[in-house]
């Protein structure tokens, strides 16, 4: 049952990763500002989640959210600001440094997960992030580091802080209802970009491809990660999201013909290895008889 579980849960994860890949192919995409993709994005991601919950729990759905308690806030507080910081960090800084910090999340949520609840990981996961962090790194080394954007780099640990608090969370309190949160993230994000959004300015046209990016990007991407983190470690979780790098980089070459480096595709190969040995392992037998990550990892 437990090994049933955990596949399930690599599984949502990683198709949440293919669902959230698809930001820079939405991003060149639609030709609007950021702050006011933000804005029209968390509408319809939150809408999206809202729809998820109320065909799910009906009229059970009002309890569900108070259900969500602080753990809830706290996830979507994380969730929504990290969706802010995250699209300023690459204003501010290179894509490469910003990349490479993301990379980090793994190490990141292993070490506040040790210090905060107890949660030691299995020496594999972290063995399989380290390679996973290299493979990042090469798909970025041919981009060069921005010097003197201390910002942008403080942006994108924000980042990475947040999505490591947002994902412990859902798994030390995973008998708690956090669809809600996720659907209150997106709003948030939304609320936060509207000062600064122009709404009005957007087509017919537009605004459809807005409601996808919402709906299909963040909306489901949310929702998977949600479901999925409560099944695996959130180090786990991390490590599987790493495949959103190279996956990002081959919709934007497959729907705009732009030729990614040989060391682009080189790193995400070594990417691709890394959680792929790490999900083969955690597999077997063996791997199954050594706890993930206790106490509520």
């Amino acid at each position: 049952m437990i090994a049933r579980e955990s596949a399930a849960g690599i599984v949502l994860v990683a198709v949440s990763a293919v669902a959230y890949s698809t930001a820079g192919f939405y991003t060149r995409l639609i030709p609007l500002d950021p702050w006011t993709i933000l804005f029209w994005r968390g509408l319809f991601a939150g809408g999206f989640i809202a729809a998820w919950v109320a065909a799910q729990d009906g009229r059970r759905a009002p309890a569900r959210v108070r259900a969500m308690g602080w753990p809830g806030c706290v996830v979507a507080v994380c969730s929504g600001v990290a969706t802010i910081l995250f699209i300023n960090a690459f204003r501010r800084t290179s894509v490469a440094e910003v990349v490479i910090i993301l990379a980090t999340l793994p190490f990141v949520t292993a070490a506040i997960g040790r210090i905060g609840f107890g949660i030691r990981e299995r020496p594999a996961t972290l063995a399989a992030s380290a390679l996973a962090l290299g493979g990042v790194a090469l798909m970025a080394g041919g981009g060069g580091w921005a010097h003197g954007r201390l910002i942008g780099a403080l942006l994108a640990c924000g980042t990475t802080v947040l999505m490591a608090v947002m994902m412990l969370t859902v798994r030390r309190y995973r008998a708690t209802p956090m669809l809600p949160a996720a659907a209150a993230s997106a709003l948030l994000a939304a609320l936060l970009a509207a000062p600064l959004a122009a709404p009005q300015a957007v087509t017919a046209r537009e605004m459809a491809e807005l409601a996808l990016f919402g709906i299909t990007q963040l909306g489901l991407g949310l929702v998977l990660l949600t479901l999925g983190t409560r099944l695996v470690s959130a180090t786990e979780s991390a490590l599987i999201g790493t495949i959103e790098v190279p996956l990002a980089v081959l919709w934007v070459w497959l729907a705009f013909a732009q030729t990614p480096r040989w060391s682009t595709v080189a790193g995400g190969a070594v990417v691709i290895v890394a959680v792929l040995w790490h999900v083969g392992w955690t597999g077997t037998p063996a791997a199954r008889a050594v706890p993930a990550a206790s106490p509520g990892g």
